[in-house]
């Protein structure tokens, strides 16, 4: 085995602990500060990037999807659903391949503009092509008889336009002022 040896940095007066000390501060603060550094990904979670798509803004991401909505009701009324819970055709629910369940979307109706809030608790489309499955509330609250092209939106700490209109939908009184206000 070949061994190597390294020299070691000396001063004109021949001490070496100041500049050990300052190489091993400089290399810990290097790493310190490469391993707190963002990722510049968005914070929370959010679905593959395959079917994200974001808005070119240098404040922050905001996640939407666009495709075709439909609806499921009286055939699934009181089944379980991926998140455990009963079906309930009258909540403002809908079904989603890939967000977590839990999550909360405004679902806007390109349509008509009409928007609602739904939370995600279950898994589907099963149909190819869908991009979601809202509960018969969340589609009679957006115009939606059959199918149509809608526009889904995460609702998240970071954005309080969206968190304040969700909670007007739900008739909730707000407990903390938002930011900003």
């Amino acid at each position: 085995m070949k061994r190597t040896s390294f020299k070691i940095a000396t001063t004109s007066n021949g001490i070496q602990g100041p500049i050990r000390k300052f190489g091993a501060g400089l290399l810990m603060m290097g790493l310190a500060l490469s391993a707190s550094a963002k990722d510049g990904s968005p914070s929370g979670t959010a679905p593959p990037p395959s079917i994200a798509k974001s808005k070119p803004n240098a404040k922050s991401r905001h996640w939407f999807q666009v495709g075709v909505a439909s609806w499921y009701g009286p055939k699934f009324q009181g089944r379980e659903t991926a998140g455990g819970e009963r079906f309930d055709m009258n909540r403002m629910t809908c079904a989603h391949r890939s967000l977590p369940l839990g999550t909360w979307l405004r679902v806007t109706n390109l349509k008509n503009h009409k928007t609602a809030f739904v939370r995600v608790n279950d898994r589907g489309p099963v149909l190819p092509g869908r991009i979601v499955d809202l509960s018969f509330a969340a589609a009679r609250a957006v115009g939606l008889t059959g199918v149509g092209n809608v526009r889904l939106e995460s609702v998240g700490n970071g954005d309080p336009k969206l968190a304040q209109a969700l909670v007007a939908q739900l008739q909730m009184p707000m407990a903390l002022s938002l930011p900003g206000r």
